[in-house]
């Protein structure tokens, strides 16, 4: 699943075209290397979101095309 989509069906970026611009950025990254949005994430991955002073580290635990609210969650495990 491409990084972009991830960050939006996980509900930790809340449009697409927000976490292309993130990325755009060089404010993600990917298992420690700065990602572009077509990035391909796995299960296990790490990933990191730089929103402002606050940095936000999370782990990779599933992989969905679409999600209910409750079940965003689900998708990842902050570290």
């Amino acid at each position: 699943m491409r990084l972009d989509k991830f960050l939006k069906v996980s509900r930790l970026i809340k449009r697409r075209t927000v976490a292309n611009e993130a990325c755009d950025a060089g404010r993600v990254m990917v298992n420690g290397k700065e990602a572009k949005a077509s990035v391909k994430v796995k299960v296990g991955d790490i990933i990191e979101i730089a929103f402002g002073n606050k940095p936000v580290k999370v782990e990779v635990l599933a992989l969905l095309d679409t999600t209910k609210k409750e079940e965003a969650k689900d998708m990842f495990r902050y570290l």
